[in-house]
């Protein structure tokens, strides 16, 4: 029987993909004591395609929202990897660090990682609820649009 977390996923129809594999020489998390430390996860779409492009010149703020929504999608299906599949293991989030790949103009990075944000606490009400950093950056890995660390405590 599913628990509340995984409930509320499918109320919102979202269903977590595999965990996905490091693409590089670095673990995809850590976990220290009862913190989770989930290496940044790019955007990449339910099709497995990423999602490319500089905000403030080929994507504007709503696409990066959907990028940076389905980023946390990713960090809460390595979080589900690291408690051994139980992602009703998961306390809460405790800290995000999203990176949005923009031009020197663009201003709106909080809005962009918004859509992080939003959907965290949609799927998991005040225990999504979170620290939080949104940044520029002149590029990112593979040209993605966006892409989002986190800490979270699990039991």
């Amino acid at each position: 029987m599913p628990g509340p977390i995984e409930t509320r996923l499918s109320e919102i129809g979202v269903t977590l993909p595999d965990a996905p594999a490091p693409a590089a020489n670095y673990v995809p998390f850590v976990q220290v004591g009862d913190l989770v430390h989930v290496s940044g996860q790019i955007s990449m779409g339910k099709d497995g395609k990423l999602i490319t492009g500089k905000l403030g010149e080929t994507l504007g703020v709503d696409e990066g929202a959907a990028a940076a929504r389905r980023c946390a999608i990713a960090l809460l299906a390595q979080v589900k990897a690291a408690c051994g599949g139980d992602i009703e293991r998961l306390v809460r989030v405790v800290k995000l660090t999203g990176f949005v790949n923009s031009t020197v103009e663009f201003t709106d990075q909080p809005k962009v990682i918004n859509g992080a944000s939003d959907f965290l606490v949609e799927a998991l009400g005040d225990a999504g609820r979170h620290a939080r950093s949104a940044v520029s950056a002149a590029s990112l890995p593979l040209g993605v649009a966006v892409e989002i660390e986190g800490i979270f405590q699990v039991r």
